[in-house]
């Protein structure tokens, strides 16, 4: 496919204009680690919200929407939809105790959490196996599809994509730090959102779509419905039932994770407040999830129209390796029709998007290499500097490995299920760590060890031969985890009492799983209610559906539904800005200071 002069000016432009940033704070980024890796613990809601959406969209994330629309229609989206549940806990439980807990990765939590050698050991255990195992394949994801998207629309091979991607992600990631991605991330965020709703646009505009109205009468009514078809329990069980009464709080999907974590706990470390770290995490999951899922779908439904099957893929794209051909593949596919300038404006924002989650994944995975593995347990009394200096080179290796690693992968929906069988299991320690004192460091090591063993069981049963359902695999993997943990927490010896108590005045975490502790500090109640928590996770779910259907009713033309869910959206939402206003009046201390609770924590020993 031939860019015109425009499309590469538009291209290298949207490249200066987001390099701006990292040379005006590459200084600032290399003075600490604080800067470096949470940016001083300064920026505000509004900035980490935007950075969070930028963060999950990705070069992967459109091609993953489409491959499975393209399998089994807009209901096979619950398998993402559902972890709403999960940022929406996030946003009301974890967000304000994260920021309270005071680390500068989440990671450290282990000992500000835990004591003794295990403590230690599952800290500098995890910064290995997610910084470095599980972050290069989520990097080697992102790595796939840009390199499917360039050899659609621009004929190149996987090395040469993967070799310009490095050298621009690198550079960035290495000189920025996590105050200048921050900002980068505002940037692009624009750049990667106008050119999915440019897709959207001229996707309608083909003839074998017809606009809107043709894209309705002409897919399957079940390529458009948002509810399964219950009369086929099976499927029904796999993409909608299991996916929102198992999968959200169980298994641990990065951005997605149970009581926070990766990436998204980084952002909220960040906040200059807890209001800071809320409303951010807020902002992200009702981008994330109300904002950002239609345009995608427009593409994806069109494009089973304009390609029907994957003989009708590979007719169209002769030039690009076979086996690089999959569902997936219908996205980059479509974005053939752009014209010119358009078109620029597209690959701009795809390779906005792709810096993005990849600098987001070099900083965070190189904060776990080199604070909680290197600092930890190698150079302890090094000089900030030295510090800022390993993690440059550390964020070099890391992508060279990713970029190695991409060439094992196949579709962006095989990678999806890879990561969620790996963390399946282990989500309800995450959740139940803050509010339950029992759960110690071996709960976290035996959950981790029992998901793997069990998930590599499956894998090798399926390469045998022996096919076993995903969602029997899952609910086989979630309740042997959950048995294993909570059998090793009753029978080892609980974090000892200095540690708990030095947690709970840090944290102050609500509910009577902490009540013994909080006796023996003498603390008064924390300032959390749960009750109100729950009302108001519950309230942000509704909100955030109700906005998501009432969109797609909208663009689907029934008028009736549009307005029902117009109606409780606009309901949920009034009452989710009172519940939140109401919240933070409870924080305020007595003197009616709005100073950050933090302030008033006690110090950690």
């Amino acid at each position: 496919m031939h860019l015109t002069t425009l499309d590469w000016l538009i291209v290298v432009a949207s490249i200066c204009i987001s390099f701006v940033p990292a040379l005006i704070l590459m200084r600032r980024a290399g003075s600490s680690t604080a800067e470096f890796f949470t940016s001083g613990r300064a920026a505000p809601w509004w900035l980490l919200g935007v950075s969070m959406v930028a963060t999950t969209f990705s070069t992967d994330t459109p091609n993953l929407v489409t491959n499975f629309v393209r399998e089994g229609g807009v209901v096979n989206n619950w398998a993402w939809w559902s972890f709403l549940l999960t940022g929406m806990a996030t946003v009301f439980f974890f967000a304000r105790l994260w920021r309270r807990s005071g680390v500068l990765t989440d990671l450290e939590f282990y000992e500000l959490r835990y004591s003794g050698r295990a403590a230690t050991v599952v800290r500098g255990f995890r910064a290995v196996y997610l910084g470095l195992f599980f972050n290069c394949i989520i990097m080697a994801t992102v790595n796939l599809a840009a390199a499917k998207i360039s050899a659609v629309l621009l004929g190149w091979p996987m090395w040469r994509t993967l070799g310009v991607c490095a050298v621009l992600s690198v550079a960035f990631a290495s000189a920025a730090g996590l105050w200048g991605l921050l900002v980068e991330e505002f940037i692009q965020f624009g750049f990667a959102m106008t050119g999915s709703f440019a897709a959207a646009w001229f996707a309608l505009q083909r003839p074998e779509v017809g606009g809107l109205e043709g894209l309705v009468a002409r897919a399957s009514p079940a390529m458009l419905g948002f509810l399964p078809d219950f009369g086929d329990w099976p499927t029904a069980l796999a993409i909608f039932v299991i996916p929102l009464t198992v999968q959200w709080w169980s298994v641990w999907y990065p951005g997605a994770e149970p009581g926070g974590g990766s990436y998204i706990a980084q952002r909220m470390l960040a906040a200059r407040s807890e209001g800071d770290a809320l409303g951010g995490t807020l902002l992200f999951n009702v981008a994330h999830y109300a904002l950002r899922s239609w345009p995608w779908i427009v593409v994806a439904l069109s494009s089973t129209l304009v390609y029907p099957t994957l003989a009708d893929l590979r007719t169209a794209l002769p030039y690009v390796d076979p086996k690089l051909v999959g569902h997936d593949m219908a996205y980059p596919a479509m974005l053939r029709f752009l014209p010119a300038g358009w078109l620029g404006l597209m690959i701009a924002g795809l390779l906005a998007a792709y810096r993005s989650t990849i600098s987001t994944h070099l900083n965070w995975g190189t904060s776990y290499l080199v604070h909680d593995l290197y600092r930890r347990f190698v150079r302890p009394s090094a000089t900030e500097r030295h510090y800022v200096a390993v993690g440059r080179l550390v964020t070099a290796g890391l992508m060279i490995l990713a970029a190695l690693l991409t060439y094992v992968l196949d579709t962006a929906r095989e990678s999806f299920q890879l990561m969620m069988s790996v963390g399946a299991g282990t989500g309800l320690i995450y959740l139940l760590r803050w509010f339950w004192w029992r759960v110690n460091a071996w709960s976290e090591i035996s959950a981790m060890v029992s998901s793997f063993v069990v998930a590599v069981g499956f894998f090798v049963a399926n390469k045998a031969g022996a096919q076993v359902p995903s969602q029997v695999a899952l609910l086989i993997t979630v309740g042997t985890t959950s048995v294993v943990w909570i059998v090793v927490t009753l029978l080892t010896r609980p974090t000892d009492q200095p540690t708990l108590e030095r947690f709970y005045r840090q944290v102050r975490p609500a509910g009577p799983g902490w009540r013994a502790v909080r006796a023996a500090t003498g603390l008064g109640p924390s300032p959390d209610s749960l009750p109100q928590q729950f009302l108001a996770w519950t309230t942000g779910c509704v909100f955030v559906y109700s906005a998501l259907f009432a969109v797609g009713n909208a663009l689907y033309g029934r008028t009736a539904l549009t307005v029902a869910f117009t109606i409780a959206a606009g309901a949920s939402g009034l009452l989710l800005y009172r519940l939140m206003r109401a919240m933070f009046r409870s924080d305020k201390p007595p003197s009616g200071n709005t100073t950050d609770l933090l302030t008033a924590a006690p110090p950690r020993a």
